[in-house]
Parts: structure tokens; C-alpha cells; sequence
């Protein structure tokens, strides 16, 4: 059986898991450089049996699937992986199975950036070691309001966090009910009264149809013009063009991205040149203890297919 481990960025994988119990079953290849484009995707996969994904750094849509036929397995890190076609995989009779997720280490992600937009970290680090002293000023988060857009796993955690450091916790999201705020600690607003109240809005909703543009030019005119966004969900649920039209025309105070519409950024991408703009290259998930679940479950779920007996099987 020959196995390839895509999207192994940093050359970790190897690290995180003991790859050889596999020895003597079967044969494994790490691929550390993003595959570009379907072609040559399909082509350089088509000596696999099985294939690893990191949650959805490379697409794995039907026309791939169908173009490999010896593809007899799919695992991905997490339960959940929008990149994949999972029907198409269950129509060819292909196993699709995932991993725990930890979850947390996206939401300290998400209020450390808060943090780091609250005192300008960025800017401050910079311009000391440029030579400058106390290069603007920051502003308290005891008092703020905290905006948690989706009260999910990881939307509670940070409205835990805000609670922790004094902040008023606020949350929206489409389906989300007062019965549910309360439970979780924080107040409920309808649409408008959110994104008008929060002084920080942080995103934890998953992409669909329903997420998708979200926030977008509506929203920024509604925020107040000291208020910022975080976004270490999804990228496509904020507007592209409207973020950045607010942040050039001052509508906002700033944002922190982790998430992009590119992964990993082209050099030309338009946020590398946008002001008041904090970005991260999509670590919300990347720590060690992170991927010692993803990878050393990646593997359990290998063997366990070797096994006959496929476990954590994802249905379409």
C-alpha cells in the first residue's frame, strides 16, 4: 500500500507520529510543497492508495476523487473537512475517516490577536527595534465589549477568555438563542446592536452558503470606528473588498487574519500591502500538542483500515 501525506508545510509530520509501525505494510511519502492545480494534483497522486489531508489546505473535489483509481482512503485531520467531497469518495466506495480536534488552540489564537490589536504588540516590537519609543497608544481591555460571532466550541472559549480579563461578552449568529447566551455567560443582541456594540468582533462560525460574505459593507458601517475584527474561522466569511475598503478609509480601528482566500499567500496578495492589518499565516490549529493528535491519529486511522476494521469513518 503506498500512503502520501499532503500539506506537511514544515516537514513535521514525521515528528508527530511513529510512522514506523507502518513498516512492512506499507510505503509513505511526505509532501512538504503545496500541490498546485488539479492536474497536477491528480497526476502526482495516482500511484497512491491512500491519501492524508491537513484539514482543507488542498481541495479534494469530486473530479479528483474520480481521477484516481487506486485511491482506496482518505484521512483528514479533523471530523470535518469542507475540502473534500465526501459523497463523491462514498459513491467510489472510498473510506473517509478523521481525527479528534482539540479545538482550543485556535481560540487562544483568536485572543491573543485581540490582545495584540488591543496594545498595537506589532507596531510597538517594530518600531522599538527601528529605534522609536512609544509609538502610539493602546487601549484597555477591562470594560470593553467583546463581540463573539458564533457561540460555538471554539466561540465559548473566547467568550470565556474576554469574561476572564473584565471584558462585557456580547454574541450573534443566525441561529444562536438567549437561552443559549445565557447558559454561556454573555448577553444576546440582534445583528445590528452587535456589530454596532462590540469593540472587538471575533469570528468562530463555519463556512456555508448561509456564512459566506457575512460580514461585509453593511456590517463595517454598523462598527464603531475604534472597534476591530478577528478572523480565524474561514476567510470567505468576511467580504474581501469591503475589509479592505474600511480599513483604508478608516471605518475601522484594524483586524488580525489568519485565514486567507489564498493559503499559503501569494507575495502580491492584496492584505500583505492593506494598513492596520495584523496577519498570521493560518497557525490558529498549528501547535505541538495539535499535531500530535492530528498526525499520531492520522496514523491510528491507517492502521486500523489496514486492520480491516476503518475507524471514525466520515459519511457524507
Amino acid at each position: 500500500m503506498k500512503i502520501a501525506v499532503l500539506d506537511d508545510y514544515q516537514s513535521l509530520a514525521q515528528d508527530f507520529a511513529d510512522w514506523r509501525r507502518l513498516e512492512g505494510r506499507a510505503t509513505v511519502t511526505f509532501f512538504a510543497e503545496p500541490i498546485e492545480g488539479e492536474a497536477e494534483l491528480i497526476e502526482t497522486l495516482q500511484p497512491f492508495d491512500a491519501v492524508c489531508l491537513m484539514r482543507e489546505r488542498t481541495p479534494f473535489p469530486r473530479q479528483v476523487i474520480e481521477a484516481l483509481p487506486k485511491l482506496k482512503l482518505i484521512v483528514t485531520s479533523g471530523m470535518k473537512n469542507a475540502a473534500i467531497d465526501v459523497a463523491a469518495a462514498s459513491a467510489r466506495g472510498i473510506t473517509v475517516s478523521g481525527t479528534p480536534s482539540p479545538g482550543h488552540a485556535t481560540a487562544e489564537l483568536a485572543f491573543g490577536l485581540i490582545l495584540a490589536l488591543a496594545r498595537g504588540l506589532v507596531p510597538q516590537s517594530n518600531a522599538l527595534q527601528a529605534g522609536r519609543w512609544q509609538q502610539g497608544i493602546g487601549r484597555d481591555l477591562k470594560g470593553a465589549t467583546l463581540g463573539v460571532l458564533g457561540l460555538g466550541r471554539l466561540g465559548s472559549q473566547v467568550a470565556a477568555f474576554g469574561r476572564a480579563f473584565g471584558m462585557e461578552v456580547i454574541a450573534w449568529s443566525e441561529n444562536l438563542t438567549e437561552e443559549r447566551c445565557r447558559d454561556a455567560g454573555v448577553g444576546y443582541r440582534d445583528k445590528a446592536r452587535f456589530f454596532a456594540e462590540a469593540d472587538f468582533i471575533t469570528i468562530h462560525l463555519r463556512l456555508s452558503e448561509r456564512s459566506r460574505g457575512l460580514v461585509g459593507a453593511e456590517e463595517f458601517y454598523l462598527m464603531k470606528r475604534r472597534a476591530y475584527l478577528v478572523n480565524t474561522s474561514r476567510a470567505p466569511i468576511v467580504d474581501a473588498k469591503a475589509l479592505e475598503r474600511a480599513l483604508v478609509g478608516d471605518m475601522i480601528a484594524g483586524a488580525a487574519l489568519d485565514v486567507f482566500d489564498q493559503e499559503p499567500l501569494p507575495p502580491d496578495h492584496w492584505t500583505l500591502s492593506t494598513p492596520k492589518l495584523l496577519l498570521t499565516p493560518h497557525i490558529g490549529y498549528v501547535t505541538r500538542e495539535t499535531y500530535a493528535v492530528f498526525y499520531g491519529e492520522t496514523l491510528a486511522a491507517l492502521e486500523a483500515w489496514l486492520d480491516g476494521a476503518p475507524i471514525r469513518r466520515i459519511a457524507p
